[in-house]
């Protein structure tokens, strides 16, 4: 991807673009991803970084719900199968089967999680990636070592998908820009324009790097900016009502041995009523969710003290030994962007997680809800109302049989594997550059050549693109992260031609940033 090509595509005064995305999300790509299948025109903007926000913070999981099963989402669930299903055979090399167990303490549980999980097999049809069954007391402890062996009769396996949130991001943002797309991060949308009649004609942007201003005509406009969808909405009609209603999850990321094992804790049934994974993820052990509603979305969100306290005391009583607020390596919030209840006091689990587009009287589409796992089906169901709005016939869709770039079925071991094909390239260049085959950090395995490949292939105009997104180290460990910096720093000044003033400036702000991944 090149970022200053993209802008000079912008130059172009005439150019009227089929559709402009505001949002480079799991939301946005999914759309352009699609539109780009059907050989629409798309520039898409995002004004932080690809992924910034809620799409880097989940719970690593490409799945089709087991809770909403429970709640009666039968839809929601059969979509989010078949999708999984997909991304699985598109991405291999950004995702992965995962054994799960829920632990079994009375003879009830054993029938009703059995029960659940084998219509949650029977639903995926195909598509399944294992049979759900019944383990002894003796298998489950020798399969996850760390669980509470207290009442235990037994676990229940069943196979979900994992992947990487950020990555996969990343990946879908260059299969975009390699099928046309022009993809721009650090780029504004300050303005709807629209003509004489209130029909939105395109967007008004600015350059977040070097604050140039450009206006950028379309046919339709397409508003996938997440928690911040309201934002976009208010631009449109100021005096319309709240849409979006922000939900709150965080995670806290542990020692992979507090659980022991290859597989997956899933607790079904906290105090809340929510469900709870301990996952498995690049080496340590990512525990959540919550769900809290929250008032105003924020880029940077910050996990409540009450959010933190109910996970460890919830992970405790089913972990041999109990986590405590020192043994948390990191802590991320993402808000999740639900549709607002119609109803005063709905609790936020209680809310669909099924997405919804929108189509306002100028025209502008608005894509709301939804989850990572369905993101292409997302952004298939937007485009539909793109062509329906303009009285079009529509092409089809053929975004369900895209791979995503780097696509390999021969993957490296560890992390590597997220690269796909082109983890050859960047070991190569590591090796030429004996600097660039340094580790970034002593205790992880990343070398000094991923920072370069991110500055010059992915977009990373920051630390904390590099150490957040590109490489997981700010959410695997934040001390580290925080340790990592500088060599980062010093990459970012090389590639970029930064002065002392700017590498010191990043630094603070990274600093400032890492410090709220820490308890």
């Amino acid at each position: 991807m090149n970022r200053d090509k993209n802008l000079k595509e912008l130059n172009n005064k005439d150019k009227v673009w089929d559709l402009v995305i505001i949002g480079g999300g799991a939301s946005g790509l999914g759309v352009a991803l699609d539109a780009l299948s059907r050989s629409l025109d798309v520039a898409l903007f995002e004004k932080a970084d690809f992924a910034k926000g809620t799409s880097s913070r989940s719970t690593k999981l490409v799945h089709g719900g087991v809770r909403y099963l429970a709640q009666g989402e039968i839809g929601l669930v059969l979509e989010a199968l078949k999708e999984r299903g997909r991304l699985l055979k598109n991405a291999p090399h950004l995702t992965r089967n995962q054994p799960f167990i829920i632990p079994v303490y009375t003879f009830f549980d054993r029938w009703k999680y059995s029960i659940g999980l084998k219509i949650y097999d029977w639903m995926a049809g195909k598509l399944r990636l294992g049979k759900s069954r019944f383990i002894s007391r003796k298998d489950t402890l020798n399969r996850m070592p760390m669980i509470n062996p207290k009442g235990l009769k037994g676990g229940i396996v069943y196979h979900d998908g994992q992947f990487d949130d950020a990555r996969l991001a990343l990946m879908a943002a260059r299969t975009c820009a390699s099928m046309g797309g022009c993809l721009i991060n650090y780029c504004e949308v300050k303005n709807l324009e629209k003509d004489i009649n209130g029909w939105i004609t395109g967007v008004r942007i600015k350059d977040q790097v070097s604050g140039k201003q450009y206006t950028v005509k379309a046919k339709s406009v397409v508003n996938a900016t997440g928690v911040f969808a309201n934002k976009i909405l208010k631009m449109d009609q100021p005096d319309i009502g709240k849409m979006i209603q922000p939900s709150q999850g965080i995670h806290l990321v542990l020692d992979h041995s507090f659980l022991g094992g290859k597989d997956a804790l899933m607790i079904p049934q906290t105090t809340d009523g929510r469900v709870l994974f301990a996952v498995p993820w690049q080496g340590k052990l990512v525990v959540g969710t919550t769900d809290t509603i929250r008032e105003k979305a924020k880029l940077e969100p910050r996990p409540l003290e009450s959010e933190i306290d109910f996970i460890l005391d919830t992970a405790k009583q089913y972990l041999v030994k109990a986590p405590s607020r020192e043994d948390v390596l990191s802590v991320f919030a993402g808000l999740r962007p639900l549709a607002a209840p119609k109803e005063e006091g709905a609790k936020s689990k209680e809310i669909s997680r099924s997405h919804k587009v929108i189509v306002s009287k100028s025209g502008l589409i608005t894509l709301t809800g939804g989850k990572w796992t369905t993101f292409r089906k997302m952004g298939e169901d937007t485009v539909d109302q793109f062509y329906k709005f303009h009285n079009r016939q529509p092409v089809k869709s053929d975004s369900a049989d895209i791979k995503l770039h780097g696509y390999t079925k021969k993957h490296e071991a560890g992390h590597w594997k997220g690269y796909g094909s082109d983890a050859p390239i960047i070991r190569k260049m590591a090796t030429d550059d004996p600097v660039l085959g340094q580790k970034l950090h002593p205790q992880y395995p990343y070398l000094l050549a991923e920072v370069v490949w991110a500055i010059r292939e992915e977009m990373a105009l920051k630390i904390e693109d590099i150490l957040s997104r590109r490489i997981r180290l700010l959410i695997q460990d934040a001390h580290a992260a925080k340790d990592a910096a500088p060599v980062v720093a010093d990459l970012l000044a090389e590639e970029l031609g930064w002065n002392e003033d700017q590498v010191k400036k990043e630094l603070e702000d990274f600093n400032k940033l890492a410090g709220k991944y820490l308890i």
